[in-house]
């Protein structure tokens, strides 16, 4: 099974890449003081107070990594996280094609997975970018939507999988960390359809920055998970 401890790496940076990348930015935007009089000076609007967003929701991620220099790591980052996440999904559904033994059809969380890491590239492309269109505003709020929908949907399908092969897989999977992709994956859900309708709503501004950092370290840390999940195979 040489295809799991691949699955284990990219997983494991899929996690560390984007994690590492967004909390970097935070800092960066919370300490603008440091850079001032250099060629990295903080843009004005990517200036912020001390603020901890996961418990405050002082500040939005998109004011974090979408001005200067910011975006300068939080871009490639995204792109690099993206390719990763293409490769993990193939990787996967080539993996469970051996193990239900069904070589002529694909998995259907490859598609979800796949276009999950397009619509990141896209959002990526699309950020920083100021364009007074409502048609470009939708289409930027689309492609983020796109990719937390397609992405969650992929990670339920894929869990969906393993629960179904599990007897066949038995020796090489940790149990526990199934019941909490189980449980991550079922708390994602229920967040996203209780908190729709605040997010459609002009207030709770700092209840909605919060959420939406929190959440995305929900999505990331299913990543985390997986490579806690396969057991280490010999080659």
């Amino acid at each position: 099974m040489e295809n799991i401890n691949k699955i284990k790496t990219m997983s494991i940076w899929i996690f560390i890449i984007p994690f590492v990348s967004i909390n970097l930015c935070l800092f960066i935007s919370i300490n603008h003081s440091l850079l001032e009089s250099t060629i990295f000076s903080v843009d004005q609007i990517g200036r912020s107070r001390f603020t901890i967003p996961y418990i405050d929701g002082g500040v939005s991620i998109s004011r974090t990594v979408r001005t200067y220099p910011t975006y300068l790591i939080f871009k490639p980052a995204m792109f690099v996280t993206a390719i990763f996440l293409i490769k993990y999904w193939i990787k996967n559904n080539v993996l469970f094609k051996k193990i239900e033994n069904k070589n002529n059809k694909n998995n259907k969380f490859l598609f979800f997975g796949v276009s999950s890491a397009v619509f990141l590239i896209l959002h990526s492309i699309f950020l920083g970018i100021e364009y007074e269109n409502s048609f470009f505003s939708f289409l930027r709020r689309f492609v983020l939507l796109g990719f937390i929908i397609f992405e969650i949907i992929a990670q339920s399908l894929l869990v969906r999988t393993i629960i179904k092969v599990k007897s066949n897989i038995i020796n090489l999977i940790n149990k526990k960390i199934l019941i909490l992709k189980i449980i991550l994956i079922s708390t994602l859900i229920i967040v996203a359809f209780l908190s729709a309708p605040i997010l459609n709503s002009s207030e709770f501004t700092h209840f909605k920055h919060g959420l939406e950092w929190n959440y995305f370290v929900g999505v990331i840390a299913f990543y985390l998970l997986t490579f806690f999940f396969w057991k280490k195979q010999k080659n």
